[in-house]
Formats: C-alpha cells, sequence, structure tokens
C-alpha cells in the first residue's frame, strides 16, 4: 500500500505531492480530535460512579468534546481540501504534461498507436486518478491513521486490550495485502479493457458515414460489442475479487472490536481493571475500527490506481525527439537535404536523397502513391528525424534547431484539415494567439473565405464541430489557409491542398493559396496538373528516390513517370460522353 500511495504522490507533481504530506499531517491532528471523545466520557464516567457529577465537570466535559470536534471538522475541511486539489489538480496538470510530451514524440507514435488509446489514457485514465484515486488515498491514510490513534490511546490506558486491537489490525492488514496482491490481474485487465472499449467507441463513430453506406453493422458492431463485454467482464470480476475480501475484513474488524470488549470485562470481573477504565475499552472498541473498514473497502481500489499510473507513466517515458536545440533565426530559408535516408519500422521509406530548395521558389513533389513524397516533407519540418543524410534550414541542421524556433518557420495546408470544436475566429487564431479580430477577418479575406463566414449564424464566433464537421471540406481548406496566412511564415507546404475539393470551390480555394503562398518558399504535393507546371522545380518521386528533376518542359522532353502523369491528365480531362 505504502508503495502504490509514494507511486501516486510522485505522479501527481512535487506541489500536489506536498499538498497530499500537509493533508496527511492535518489527518494526525483530525484523528487526535476525533479522539477526545474518549477522555471526555470517560471524565462523565468517572464523576457518576464518583457520585460526583456537576454542572462543572459537565462543562468541563462538553467543552472538552466540542472543543475535540470544532477542531476535527476544521482540520478535516482543510485536509479533504488539500487532498482534493492535489488529486484534481495533479491529474490536470499531467494531462497538460502528457499533451506536451506528445508534442516532441515522433510522428510514426501516433501511427502505432491509436488515438482511442491516447485519448483513454489522457480521460478515462486521468479520471480515475482524479475522482477514484484521490478519494481511495484520502480514505485509506485517513482510516489507517485514526485507527492508529485510538489504538494508541487505548494501549495508554491498558496495554492488554491494546494488544489484541493490535493483533487483529496486523490480520486486517495481511489480508488487505493479499486482497490487493489477488486484484492485480482484474485491475490490469479493467484499465485495458477501458482502453479498447474507448478505442472501439471512437473507431465507431469516425467510420459511421462508411457503416452505413456499406451495412457493416454486423462486423463493427460486433467488435464494439465484444469491447463492451470485455469491460463488463472485467468490472464484474474485480468485484467478484474484491468483495469476498471486504467482507472477511469488515468481520476482522468486528470480531477484533468484540474481543477487545470481551477482553475488558473479563479483565474487570477478574479484578485486574477497573469499572471505569472497562466501560471506557468498551466505547473504544466500538469506535477504533470504522475508519478502517472504510479504508480497507477503498484501498481495494489502490492497485488499479497503481495501474493508471503507470499506463500515464508510459506514454511519459516514451522517448521524445532532440529538442534541446538552440533559438536560431534563419537570415534565408534554403532549404537543403543530402544523401536523407528513413526507415518505417523495417522498411525503407527514403533511400538517399539529395535536394536543394532555394527560398522564395515552389518546389512540387510529384510521384506513385507510396513514393515517399509525403514522408520527405515530415522529414524537411522534422515531424521524424532522418536515420543517416542531414537535412538544413539556412545551413542548419534542423536537429540544430529548437523545435518551437524551427516550428516558426513553416506553415502547413493538409489535404485532411481539422478543425477544433471552437469558433470560426478561434481557429484562425491559431496561428496567432494573439490577432485581433480585424487581423483574424483580413486573414479570412484573403483565403476567400469572409463571404460564407458572413453568411453563418453569429459570424465569426459561429462555433464549428469538432473537425469542422458542420463545414463542407473547402470551407475548411479555406480556414485551414487563413490559419496559415494569419501565422505568416516563411515557407509553406501544400498536401495535396486541393485534392477533395469540388469544381465550385477549387478557384476560390485556388486564390486563397496565391494569397497565402505570395513571397514565400513553396513545398507542395500534388496531383494535378495546373498546380505542378508552374513550378521552379518538379521533383519525381518514386520508391523513396528521385527519379526526375527538373521545370514542366524539361521533364516533358524525357521519357518517364512525369510525362506519363501529364498524358493520362490530359487524355482523362478531354474524355466526354
Amino acid at each position: 500500500m505504502l508503495n502504490i500511495l509514494k507511486k501516486f504522490f510522485d505522479f501527481v507533481g512535487e506541489e500536489n505531492k506536498k499538498k497530499f504530506r500537509i493533508s496527511i499531517v492535518l489527518s494526525v491532528f483530525q484523528a487526535l480530535s476525533a479522539a477526545m471523545k474518549i477522555p471526555a466520557i470517560m471524565l462523565i464516567l468517572q464523576a457518576i460512579m464518583a457520585n460526583r457529577l456537576t454542572d462543572t465537570v459537565i462543562w468541563q466535559a462538553s467543552g472538552i468534546m466540542l472543543g475535540g470536534l470544532l477542531v476535527e471538522n476544521i482540520v478535516k475541511y482543510k485536509a479533504t481540501m488539500l487532498q482534493t486539489e492535489g488529486g484534481y489538480n495533479g491529474a490536470a496538470f499531467k494531462r497538460i504534461e502528457i499533451a506536451e510530451h506528445l508534442r516532441y514524440l515522433p510522428m510514426g507514435y501516433f501511427n502505432q498507436n491509436s488515438l482511442g488509446s491516447i485519448t483513454s489514457v489522457t480521460t478515462n485514465t486521468m479520471e480515475h486518478l482524479a475522482d477514484i484515486g484521490t478519494r481511495a488515498v484520502m480514505l485509506s491514510t485517513s482510516g489507517l491513521i485514526n485507527t492508529s490513534v485510538i489504538l494508541l490511546m487505548v494501549l495508554l490506558y491498558d496495554w492488554r486490550v491494546g494488544l489484541v486491537g493490535i493483533l487483529g489490525t496486523v490480520l486486517f492488514l495481511i489480508l488487505n495485502a493479499y486482497m490487493q496482491n489477488r486484484s492485480s490481474a482484474e485491475a490490469a485487465d479493467k484499465v485495458e479493457c477501458d482502453q479498447v472499449l474507448v478505442s472501439q467507441i471512437m473507431e465507431y463513430l469516425q467510420g459511421i458515414s462508411e457503416v452505413k453506406s456499406y451495412n457493416l453493422f454486423g462486423k463493427t458492431t460486433k467488435k464494439l460489442n465484444d469491447a463492451i463485454d470485455c469491460s463488463r467482464a472485467a468490472n464484474t470480476a474485480a468485484e467478484v475479487t474484491f468483495m469476498p475480501h471486504i467482507t472477511v475484513q469488515n468481520i476482522i474488524c468486528k470480531l477484533t472490536g468484540a474481543s477487545m470488549m470481551l477482553c475488558s470485562v473479563l479483565l474487570f470481573l477478574d479484578g485486574k481493571m477497573e469499572l471505569l477504565v472497562c466501560i471506557g475499552m468498551s466505547i473504544c472498541a466500538f469506535m477504533v475500527f470504522h475508519s478502517l473498514e472504510l479504508a480497507g473497502a477503498f484501498s481495494s481500489l489502490l492497485r488499479m490506481i497503481d495501474f493508471c499510473v503507470d499506463k500515464g507513466q508510459e506514454i511519459m517515458d516514451i522517448p521524445g525527439m532532440d529538442i534541446d536545440g538552440e533559438d536560431i533565426v534563419p537570415a534565408h530559408y534554403n532549404i537543403e537535404l543530402k544523401d536523407v535516408v528513413f526507415h518505417y519500422e523495417s522498411r525503407k521509406i527514403i533511400d538517399g536523397i539529395s535536394l536543394r530548395i532555394p527560398e522564395k521558389t515552389t518546389t512540387a513533389i510529384v510521384g506513385p502513391s507510396g513514393g515517399g513524397k509525403t514522408t520527405l516533407c515530415n522529414l524537411i519540418a522534422r515531424f521524424w528525424d532522418v536515420d543517416s543524410g542531414s537535412v538544413t534550414l539556412d545551413g542548419h541542421d534542423v536537429r540544430e534547431y529548437s523545435v518551437d524556433s524551427l516550428m516558426k518557420n513553416f506553415s502547413f495546408v493538409f489535404q485532411s484539415v481539422y478543425l477544433f470544436s471552437d469558433t470560426i475566429a478561434n481557429n484562425i487564431r491559431f496561428g496567432k494567439e494573439d490577432a485581433s479580430i480585424d487581423e483574424v477577418v483580413l486573414a479570412a479575406k484573403k483565403a476567400c473565405c469572409h463571404e460564407f463566414i458572413m453568411e453563418l449564424p453569429q459570424g465569426y464566433d459561429t462555433v464549428i464541430g469538432e473537425g469542422g464537421a458542420t463545414l463542407s471540406g473547402g470551407e475548411r481548406q479555406r480556414i485551414s489557409i487563413a490559419r496559415a496566412i494569419m501565422k505568416d511564415a516563411p515557407i509553406i507546404i501544400l498536401d495535396e491542398a486541393t485534392a477533395n475539393v469540388d469544381p465550385e470551390n477549387e478557384k476560390e480555394l485556388i486564390g486563397a493559396i496565391e494569397s497565402l503562398t505570395r513571397e514565400k518558399t513553396i513545398i507542395m504535393i500534388a496531383h494535378r496538373l495546373k498546380t505542378v507546371r508552374n513550378a521552379d522545380q518538379i521533383v519525381v518521386v518514386n520508391h523513396g528516390k528521385i527519379e526526375q528533376l527538373g521545370t514542366h518542359e524539361d521533364l516533358m522532353c524525357q521519357e518517364g513517370i512525369y510525362r506519363r502523369f501529364v498524358d493520362s491528365r490530359e487524355l482523362a480531362s478531354g474524355w466526354k460522353l
């Protein structure tokens, strides 16, 4: 138990650990205050038995009891608030810490780990720690402290009765430790099943259009139902494991209390204990294990807290990219790749590419799907680190830059645009957080999206659905471009930004891109001829290598992939019914 508590305190951070430490010290004072009922009762009993019960004695006993109650509740309130703040703040800040850590992980991590898995850790797992974890820690620690203080007072009155209580407590703790060991498998299964359930729910919701289109309800719901059944079975197994042990723990507490009372009565009958002490010990026997029973019930959750901490720490322990670079401000924006090699797992994606991209020029990257185009752009922006070779910006290896100083130089417009569940104005402001509404409007006008925004119910204050689900593809693209215009980075990477846009939006989208890319270094991945032919250089990538390099006119004079690409596009555009 102590190891789990220490792990939890370390996980929530130094500031919150300090709050828990203070709350534990306060819990000792709370227990001492609660135990003041015993001397108050003993004082009354002593006066009654001596036939000296006076107003003074009543006021003394009442003062002791009321003073104890007042101090107990004040200290309990403060200790509870500190523990609550420590637990909830710890979980909240750990979410932020995990999010910050995720920023600096290589993109390959997100391909190997589902969104559901990450979401489960940052939601379910952290929620368990904030809510269940905090409650279990509070009640477990305070229960042990309260019982220890009352047992100490019993020992001061009579060591023999106190020894009975200590033996019962030791037996309780042995059973509790056994229960926690037995619950390890169930706790691990519960955490794992909850994670799978979140993953399956998100997969089902994200693919709901395909499910409906292809009538996949049987197949997809089976996976979801299996995950639900797994979660149900894991939770049931945990309860089935916990309840018998908790019941036996409670029986031990009751029997120990009864044994303490029996011991007191026998000692009194044998003439070895005064009646006053016998009555006092009997009262203590009823009080001593109340908090411990509650602590025992909640301590069954400590093993789950242990696994939740491990799940959160797993993400924090994933080695990130080397981000301890310098805050470099490049004077020029020339990009150069030298003998770049990159593997994804065991598969070679980029195979010895060398390329120079002068500043304020447009470079188009074309080639068959899976040839390495997007990976090449990801390496330039350091979403991944190269296995060998180098990528430089203004003569500095991108690994020499701090990640934040490197990202200041890049803006991205992807084929698949993600917008956040927030106002349109705030989605555009992601490019510049402190931008005024006038700056937002100006960027929107340059991106050719001002008109459709003004037609929305609240204009720029309209809250859009998660992912931009309430907007069309072209509208999402233009807001993404407005965001990039707002950032005003010197290097723009366009990853098939017009691939899924309908003809009605294409003209406005191309106009928006022209506003974005004016006087910039442009790297574009494109399949449409009209977006490629005017580039300063065209790079044809296939099987991780550069097969052709030149202008449109140069490549049209060569037999190869590019010429076949152009011929097939022209043939398709001339086809008629």
